[in-house]
């Protein structure tokens, strides 16, 4: 099973949404930090012509999905016939504000260019799987943070190419989590109420960032934009509350029922430790 690329997980602290009628020029502005891990996808080439197969964490995937959606546009702008069996492991919890779909999304198209070695650049593989999020609900600006890495700043919405990131360089830094659950992304961002309140929320957050350009500053961003917009459900108050103390801060995954820190402390709490990605997506 071969090539195998890692794209680490992401999350959001705070975002801005942005539409346009090409969905390379829709996406979000925003904040959020890269994590040391993610999802290893490999490949196997088919004997059956244009059809592809997707496991995740050794489970078919049936219906629509990211990747499925993007193989299918890479398909259409290459001409590849090849059937591929895409496996993901999937090293983060999926529907829970980690960018898992982001990530398997850009870790096929990277592993079908490479094996077939199809005449595709970098930033168009990353275009590829954005507009297969951006089609299907399943994410705004998760994919050119996980192949940016560390603590992202998105200044500019849309994928690699189009869209601009800078980052906070601050290192030795942990990221400390406690899942609760699910949240479907698509009920939020096709919501126009809650993406009127996002965007009253979120604009003139990243002109803030910019301007102290720190952990901390990140995180007490998130925490106003969380409590601003109302997401914040009743089951996380009280863990949201405890990964506060002792830490940079603590706030809600956008979008997901998790709670996040920065900590320099990785015994700080919560239930899962990660460290932070500098290097963004990579073959294995």
């Amino acid at each position: 099973m071969k090539p195998t690329v890692f794209v680490p997980a992401h999350i959001t602290g705070f975002f801005e949404v942005v539409r346009a009628d090409d969905p390379l020029r829709t996406g979000s502005r925003g904040a959020g930090v890269v994590l040391d891990r993610g999802v290893e996808t490999s490949i196997k080439v088919r004997g059956s012509e244009d059809k592809t197969v997707v496991r995740v964490n050794g489970k078919k995937e049936n219906g629509e999905s990211v990747s499925l959606r993007s193989l299918e546009i890479l398909r259409e702008i290459t001409g590849f016939r090849e059937g591929v069996s895409i496996h993901h492991r999937v090293d983060v919890p999926i529907g829970c504000g980690f960018g898992a779909s982001a990530a398997c999304a850009l870790g096929s198209v990277l592993a079908v260019v490479r094996e077939l070695e199809l005449p595709v650049t970098v930033n168009t593989a990353g275009s590829v799987a954005h507009k297969a999020e951006v089609e299907l609900g399943t994410g705004l600006g998760d994919l050119i943070a996980e192949m940016t890495g560390g603590i992202v700043i998105r200044t500019r919405e849309g994928p690699p190419g189009y869209g601009r990131t800078d980052r906070i360089t601050d290192r030795g830094l942990y990221v400390l989590t406690e899942t609760l659950g699910e949240l479907d992304t698509a009920s939020v961002i096709r919501d126009e109420t809650k993406v009127g309140e996002i965007n009253r929320m979120g604009a003139g957050m990243i002109r803030r960032l910019l301007r102290e350009p720190t952990p901390r500053m990140f995180m007490e961003l998130s925490r106003e934009f969380a409590t601003g917009t109302s997401l914040i459900t009743p089951e996380l108050r009280e863990p949201l509350e405890a990964l506060s103390e002792g830490t940079l801060g603590a706030s809600m995954a956008m979008l997901g029922n998790t709670v996040f820190a920065l900590s320099e402390d990785p015994d700080a709490g919560g239930d899962d430790v990660y460290g932070i990605d500098f290097s963004g997506a990579r073959f294995l």
